[in-house]
């Protein structure tokens, strides 16, 4: 009898649960990575239409405060430049449609999520949750 081995859906907070990404992985997940925090950079937030090629020439220290404001930034490492996108109260990205659990932006999704899961916390791996098992 061979040895098969079922996939039950990694959690995100134990990156040894996390499966090798293959190609159409995604396709029946629950976007799992999606509840992971999204760094972002300011080429990022131009992209997503929430800061204009003016502002981005402004401190990233006055933009976060800004978009802190408007519930889109929810931590900015001014050391390092790089903002965090806002979670939902379920600790999803504030860009996850809810009902399809599809990215409504995703034509101008930030790179951090175009390389996924090339980079990240396990590069090559993702955090995989098959469709309709319980978070």
């Amino acid at each position: 009898m061979a040895n098969m081995q079922m996939i039950v859906g990694a959690d995100p907070e134990r990156l040894e649960t996390w499966i090798k990404y293959r190609s159409g992985l995604c396709r029946d997940c629950q976007a799992t990575c999606c509840g992971l925090p999204v760094e972002v950079r300011i080429a990022d937030l131009v992209r997503l239409g929430v800061v204009d090629d003016f502002e981005a020439q402004e401190p990233p220290k006055q933009i976060a405060k800004r978009l802190s404001k408007a519930g889109i930034v929810g931590h900015f490492n001014q050391k390092h430049g790089i903002f965090t996108l806002q979670r939902t109260a379920s600790g999803d990205c504030l860009y996850l449609d809810q009902k399809s659990r599809r990215c409504s932006v995703y034509a101008n999704r930030p790179d951090t999520c175009r390389n996924h899961p090339q980079v990240g916390p396990r590069p090559g791996y993702c955090a995989y949750r098959p469709q309709g098992l319980r978070r």
